[in-house]
């Protein structure tokens, strides 16, 4: 296993970063999500938690997956992109839900329900969370960008409730 990123850090934790691994793999090449939409989680995740190493790994990656560009602008930007697909519509309304405020709502999590099952669902809040992780692993320690690598614009401005406005971006 090539040891990067998130897994240099989880080194001082050898065990951690063993079965953090192993979540990865199933997150990112088995689960209920096509590469275009779990990469679309990805970076939904990344720009919430502002995480430079991330955004610089995984945007190309969303752009060679099918994620239209503009869409990974908007979301560079700490803007809702538009237009979405409707799987987008949902997963990004679910992804930024749970990170925001620790949950869904009903109407997210019913239309989620409905589009991608109660594995799709599972799946979602995997990623979510497993990418959550790593960004909180990842800011914590420090890491760099991959060099070269697209960057985040600065935080993008926020209520006092901690929730993106956007009419200030």
């Amino acid at each position: 296993m090539d040891v990067f990123g998130p897994f240099l850090p989880l080194l001082w934790s050898p065990e951690l970063m063993i079965r953090t691994s192993a979540m990865g793999d199933y997150l990112r090449y088995q689960s209920a999500f096509p590469p275009h939409l779990s990469e679309f989680i990805i970076l939904v995740a990344s720009r919430l938690w502002s995480q430079q190493y991330e955004w610089s790994l995984h945007s190309p990656i969303a752009l060679k997956a099918g994620v239209d560009p503009e869409i990974v602008d908007a979301i560079a930007q700490g803007r809702r992109p538009a237009p979405m697909s409707e799987e987008q519509e949902i997963l990004y309304d679910f992804s930024t839900e749970l990170i925001e405020s620790g949950s869904v709502s009903d109407n997210t999590y019913y239309r989620a329900l409905a589009k991608f099952g109660e594995k799709g669902i599972v799946d979602a809040a995997g990623i979510t969370g497993y990418y959550t992780f790593l960004a909180m692993i990842l800011n914590t320690a420090r890491t760099s960008p991959e060099p070269g690598g697209p960057l985040l614009p600065p935080n993008p401005p926020v209520r006092t409730d901690g929730l993106t406005d956007p009419s200030l971006v």
